[in-house]
């Protein structure tokens, strides 16, 4: 199963302009790229001694690409689409869990990607283009080349989707063959079992018990 409704779709290469608007989805990747990787180089210079600053410029530099709160959603899976069958009372709590794991999805991927990026401040990075899918101009996929040591090129493929305003999200990203949307969803789903279904321990455990995995995945 895909973990997101762009995942599995054939796709044909397509320029930018043939995708949509005046800023398609490899414009977005390049230019928050650009943006990020300066903050990268900055950060050299006073990381140690002041963490923080650096995450939250991150964070700044990431905050209009990613769709937090659909990533959350599609990683709670069932969990939330269950929604449907409450009374509105459940509706409202499970709304408010799945705003609350967006906001911790998003406080321990900026830092585990943050610091995954360190390792790569004089990197070469490289948008190939985009490639939309077949099915809608709307869905569409950016594969970026990242140079590392020792001649090794990662491979870094951003599903993003268009939104009403026009703008280009990101929904999900692929690190080699790591698809990280279906981890979190995998991993969501066994420690809510674990929970015995309560979502509240979940989330409010996530970060903890997820923080060396997602370490491991952004800087393998």
């Amino acid at each position: 199963m895909s973990f997101w409704f762009a995942g599995g779709l054939p796709v044909a290469a397509q320029s930018d302009d043939q995708i949509a608007g005046n800023r398609g989805p490899a414009d977005v990747i390049a230019e928050v790229t650009a943006n990020v990787m300066g903050i990268v180089a900055e950060a050299n210079t006073y990381f140690d001694e002041d963490p923080d600053r650096y995450f939250l410029e991150i964070d700044g530099a990431l905050a209009e690409l990613v769709d937090w709160r659909g990533f959350a959603t599609a990683v709670m899976g069932d969990y939330y689409s269950r929604g449907p069958s409450l009374d509105a009372a459940g509706r409202e709590i499970l709304k408010g869990q799945r705003d609350q794991f967006a906001i911790t999805l998003r406080e321990g991927l900026i830092r585990s990607y943050a610091k995954g990026l360190l390792a790569f401040g004089g990197a070469k990075m490289e948008v190939q283009g985009a490639e939309v899918s077949a099915q809608s101009t709307r869905i569409a996929s950016v594969t970026q080349l990242v140079f590392g040591d020792a001649d090794r090129v990662y491979t870094i493929r951003y599903q993003m989707g268009q939104y009403k305003d026009g703008v280009w999200r990101l929904r999900n990203l692929i690190i080699e063959t790591i698809n990280l949307g279906e981890i979190y969803r995998s991993q969501f789903d066994a420690l809510a079992r674990e929970a015995e279904g309560d979502l509240d321990r979940v989330i409010s455990e996530w970060n903890a018990t997820l923080s060396e995995q997602i370490e491991e995945v952004v800087s393998d």
